[in-house]
């Protein structure tokens, strides 16, 4: 089944119930038992829901995994994810993740005694020297948020091997139709949904995909019993979002295409981070790994003067968090979504306070370029 098909007809298509082509919403929390144990799968909404159940169905499918599991959110998806350490374990993270996940490794996950070290992942050499005797993981963003940089899943999960070592991708960026780490060999994926595969600004949620059986069962038990599960209305809006992801992420890189050579030519425009450029650090492992480059944009304008009056300019690019929706957005890194980071860590990674990222949308690309061209003109 390609891809396209599979975002369709992949996991549970169809309500076998009553044959409805859609998911039903199964607003309910408990379930009707023929005798003690004898239920029909389902028995309370946290350990299971039809509509979740289907979801986490179709996110193992995409993925081609063992199994999936939806949360309330994409924080909810990687704190659970690291509950399946104890303390005194030692995680290697990429250095240039999304905020939250830095913060909660250092901020909350470190008082349990899970212990963590930030690298750059796209030198595998550095993998190697961080590795330690208490060492349980390899977390990887690729591409990463902001500076779109790229690790090689590939050469990432054997160096892991080599260690009996789990690896973990974040993909939120890429999506399962551009990129499938675990076919590269990691062993758990990660989305935040909220973003591409949501991909309307109407759902917050976080999405999962294991690759063996015992991680389905370790993951689950935490799942289960944590409790930070996605409701079944915000499940069924990703089973419809993810109907159309192919065509819009189709259609957000060939928007960012054209947009990017109009930066390239414009005289405010500094520097450029896109994993499609030649130019970009390590896009000769992305075209391998990647089917497509996908929709976000990072460049510096040199100053945070020129960054916010970029920003007040903007009519078509909407100054808001997040990303992957079918409307433009647009931010300053260092001022929003990478904001816990200390000042001091984002100026060693390159998160300049001139540094402008931009999610780019689904309207019409004339009328893109014609914003920012009239906003960069200061």
């Amino acid at each position: 089944m390609k891809t396209k098909t599979k975002l369709i007809h992949g996991g549970i298509p169809s309500d076998q119930q009553t044959g409805a082509v859609s998911i039903p919403i199964y607003q309910v929390s408990t379930y009707k038992q023929d005798g003690i144990g004898g239920h029909k799968g389902f028995e309370y909404s946290r350990t299971g829901n039809p509509t979740r159940h289907a979801l986490e169905e179709l996110i193992k499918d995409l993925e081609e995994g063992t199994a999936g599991f939806a949360f309330s959110s994409g924080m909810a998806a990687i704190t659970a994810v690291m509950m399946l350490f104890n303390s005194g374990d030692h995680v290697i993270l990429t250095d240039d993740v999304y905020g939250g996940t830095y913060r909660v490794m250092t901020k909350v996950l470190n008082k349990l005694g899970i212990e963590s070290t930030f690298i750059d992942t796209s030198n595998l050499s550095n993998i190697e020297t961080a590795i330690r005797s208490n060492t349980k993981a390899i977390y990887i963003e690729t591409p990463t948020n902001p500076l779109l940089k790229i690790t090689d899943i590939r050469g990432a999960s054997n160096v892991a091997k080599e260690h009996n070592l789990l690896t973990i991708v974040d993909n939120t960026f890429s999506t399962p139709y551009w990129q499938t780490p675990l076919n590269l060999g990691a062993d758990i994926v990660l989305h935040s949904a909220t973003k591409y595969i949501g991909g309307h600004s109407d759902v917050v949620a976080g999405l999962v995909v294991v690759n063996s059986n015992q991680l389905a069962e370790d993951l689950h038990f935490v799942q289960n019993s944590t409790g930070g599960i996605l409701g079944p209305q915000d499940s069924w809006l990703l089973i419809r979002g993810i109907k159309t992801l192919g065509i819009r992420m189709e259609e957000h890189e060939e928007n960012t295409k054209q947009i990017i050579e109009f930066l390239q030519s414009h005289p405010g425009v500094e520097k450029i981070y896109y994993p499609g450029l030649s130019s970009h650090p390590n896009h000769n492992i992305a075209k391998k790994q990647v089917r497509g480059y996908g929709g976000m944009i990072s460049f510096d304008v040199g100053s945070e003067e020129k960054a916010e009056q970029l920003l007040k300019q903007v009519k078509y690019f909407t100054l808001a968090e997040s990303l992957g929706a079918v409307e433009s957005l647009i931010s300053v890194p260092a001022k929003m979504t990478h904001a816990s980071i200390p000042k001091e860590r984002r100026e060693e990674l390159g998160i300049t306070d001139g540094l402008v990222r931009i999610s780019v949308g689904l309207e019409d690309m004339e009328d893109l370029i014609a914003d920012l061209a009239n906003a960069l003109k200061g």
